[in-house]
């Protein structure tokens, strides 16, 4: 493998970054985002999702730019943008496909586009293929070639690194998947997967996250049911995993942007060959109406109208990222049970919830007389209030409700009623 060889990766997010970084330790890369400030915070060294260190842009390798002319130095492209559903939860490629014509601009005779983004079986030849061959004016598969590798970032886990899992590749041809074998191979010590194909690899991604939605609605729906009961959850999951083979899942909120929009994703081709997806469509479905769920216990617990402090808006625990986040719709909900609603997130950029959900966050964790106070995301910061500090929000009676068991273990006052899903 020639080390003098050139990278261009396409969208700086949660997953390009990090791949762009790990690939320019052995390679020259010249990572690419259509976001000025972007490019301007991270030559600053500064990384607004908080995945990078500052050490790791300084890396000599990599080359941040937004100027698309970089790209044509490269001649294997990698593509990292988002992947979305509409507001009908049909997927929506126009990120792809926009990546894909900036890409086919700077096509030359022999390159490789690499699609990382997760898509349905077929999309990378039936969608990307074309977009970069109309592009480029070079021939798909005869001029220049397609590959597939699926992302498998896992935003705040320090653990499952690039360079510590086992990567996925594919190419349109033998010799294409040889060279992605020993580009990401170079980066993962060599832990690299071959699929069989393309659509083979695409369709293996989205049923990673599709499998997980559907395990975790199982638990949501028989938390609707135990709740029914008079029973915790929580406690029959503790009793249930002393079994060796019982899968360790809990109740809770379903958002971000893979598991909550990668089943629409393998759910939208099912439909397209003529197949019902049932058991998927389910399992959303059931995901989807937690936040109603959650927020209707909260309100009928709290009866008349009060003053809620929700903690945490992401999507996940200590993370920043706010993208498809259910929490929003626990506010809304509650809000339209004509309850008050203030949001704390001591991860969460202000401007972002703003921006995104027209939510204006608590510039800090303070203030008492709340009627209920709801421990929604995990971040290290609430898992280190204890009783009274938590009792004094409620400033003498009220409701803790607890969605994720972060307070499961602490003794409340007497007046303080205690709810975990």
């Amino acid at each position: 493998m020639a080390s003098d060889i050139t990278i261009s990766v396409i969208g700086l997010g949660y997953v390009g970054l990090p791949l762009a970084i790990a690939l320019s330790r052995c390679f020259s890369v010249h990572a690419f985002d259509i976001d000025p400030s972007r490019i301007s915070e991270l030559r600053r060294r500064f990384d607004r999702t908080g995945e990078m260190e500052p050490e790791a842009l300084a890396s000599p390798g990599l080359h941040l730019t937004g100027e698309a002319d970089d790209i044509s130095r490269a001649s294997v492209h990698i593509i990292t943008v988002p992947t979305a559903v509409d507001e009908d939860n049909v997927p929506d490629l126009s990120a792809v496909k926009d990546a894909c014509t900036l890409v086919g601009r700077h096509l030359a005779s022999g390159d490789i586009v690499v699609l990382e983004s997760t898509v349905y079986p077929g999309a990378t030849e039936e969608v990307c293929g074309p977009v970069l061959a109309e592009a480029s004016g070079l021939k798909c598969g005869e001029e220049f070639f397609l590959g597939y590798s699926p992302e498998r970032i896992n935003p705040g886990d320090k653990e499952h690194t690039i360079e510590r899992i086992t990567k996925v590749v594919s190419g349109q041809t033998a010799a294409v998947a040889d060279r992605l074998v020993e580009i990401y191979g170079r980066v993962t010590h060599g832990n690299v997967f071959r699929a069989r194909n393309i659509r083979t690899a695409e369709a293996a991604k989205v049923i990673e996250n599709a499998q997980r939605d559907i395990n975790i609605a199982f638990i949501n729906e028989i938390a609707e049911i135990f709740h029914k009961l008079g029973i915790s959850t929580h406690d029959v999951l503790e009793t249930a995993g002393t079994k060796w083979n019982f899968l360790p899942f809990k109740p809770g909120l379903v958002g971000g942007h893979c598991i909550g929009v990668d089943p629409y994703y393998l759910a939208h081709r099912a439909q397209e060959i003529g197949h019902d997806p049932r058991v998927i469509l389910a399992g959303r479905r059931i995901n989807d109406d937690m936040g109603a769920f959650v927020a209707d216990c909260i309100a009928d617990r709290l009866g008349e109208p009060s003053h809620i402090l929700v903690l945490g808006l992401t999507f996940k625990e200590n993370v920043s990222d706010l993208r498809n986040s259910k929490v929003i719709d626990l506010v809304h909900r509650l809000r339209a049970r004509g309850h008050s609603v203030d949001v704390h997130d001591s991860m969460a950029a202000p401007e972002d919830a703003f921006e995104r959900y027209g939510l204006r966050l608590l510039p800090e964790l303070s203030g008492n007389g709340y009627g209920a106070v709801v421990g929604a995301v995990p971040h290290d910061a609430y898992l280190e209030l204890d009783a009274i500090a938590i009792a004094g929000f409620l400033g003498g009676g009220g409701l803790v409700a607890d969605i994720k068991g972060l307070w499961r273990d602490l003794s409340f006052p007497a007046e303080i009623r205690y709810w975990l899903l």
